[in-house]
């Protein structure tokens, strides 16, 4: 049944990340008053991008980013416990692991960047790195406040740590992570690194083909997982006993999370990288209050 559990995961990750993206991409062109694409049109791009011709930039280092990347993100759903179901790899891993393996997808885009020599793509990764050391403090102190809540560092007891009731702690990291989300998706006002009109991609100006497809594929999970990630941690009480109607039940939440994101996201307009770091501080301050509370069990 554990092997049941993760193929489950990943199945359901890798079939529903690229609709949901196509979902995002609907409602804002919509709230755009535009007619936008199609809702499988990410599907579509990702094919498109599998039949082309890979570009090069010569070296080892940028031809492997983008598979590091993909196997990290992937690793992660892995571990998850989707449908209130801890697998085999769930109860042999910690939270500490997932934080280093969602770090380790941000660091191959940065070696993919810089390997790449292009300019923009420096610029990209150099917001993007300040994003990374700006926000993952935030998602540490999510699982922290849950390890804190259960004395253990079990992905599956952090995880769930609000099941028995929610408290002050609870709440404001609750608020921490809804006003974080779009900085862990990527997401309009936050998506600095990638800004098309800016720096044309970012990162991943040099990148095209299947390498492309790879990191794209990679965002859309990525995004899928934080979405997620929300639902397990601090809507824990859906459960049902029945797993595949949790599953159901947590992919439907999720799908509402990813109508959340669109409708921020088409109504704020990106903002600076230097207003964007004192936001991300306020961010990590507010957790920092949010894990000091919890130690003190309120």
């Amino acid at each position: 049944m554990d092997i049941l559990y993760i193929a489950v995961n990943i199945a359901a990750f890798l079939v529903l990340a690229p609709l949901f993206e196509g979902v995002v991409r609907k409602i804002t062109a919509r709230v755009q008053s535009r007619q936008g694409p199609p809702v499988i049109q990410p599907y579509y791009d990702l094919l498109k991008l599998l039949g082309k011709q890979n570009l090069s930039a010569g070296n080892f280092a940028f031809t492997v980013a983008p598979m590091l990347a993909l196997a990290s993100i992937l690793s992660v759903i892995a571990f998850m416990p989707l449908g209130y179901q801890a697998n085999y790899l769930t109860r042999y891993a910690d939270v500490i692991t997932i934080i280093y393996l969602l770090t380790l997808g941000g660091v191959a885009c940065l070696l993919g960047a810089l390997s790449s020599k292009n300019t923009y793509a420096l610029m990209g990764s150099s917001r993007e790195m300040i994003t990374m050391i700006m926000v993952e403090p935030v998602l540490a102190m999510t699982f922290i406040l849950g390890a804190v809540k259960v004395k253990s560092l079990g992905i599956d007891e952090a995880v769930f740590s609000t099941a028995g009731g929610y408290g002050w702690s609870a709440v404001l990291m609750l608020a921490v992570y809804l006003m974080a989300l779009q900085a862990f998706v990527g997401r309009q006002p936050f998506d600095i690194a990638e800004a098309e009109v800016e720096i044309l991609e970012g990162p991943f100006i040099e990148y095209s083909g299947p390498n492309y497809a790879l990191f794209r594929y990679y965002l859309m999970l990525k995004q899928m997982f934080y979405a997620a990630l929300f639902v397990m941690v601090f809507i824990p009480f859906a459960k049902t006993g029945a797993y595949g109607v949790d599953v159901l039940v947590q992919l439907a939440m999720v799908f509402v999370v990813f109508i959340v994101i669109a409708l921020i996201g088409s109504t704020n307009p990106r903002l600076r990288i230097d207003q964007a770091q004192k936001y991300y501080a306020v961010l990590i301050a507010i957790s920092l209050v949010a894990v000091g509370l919890s130690v003190y069990g309120v």
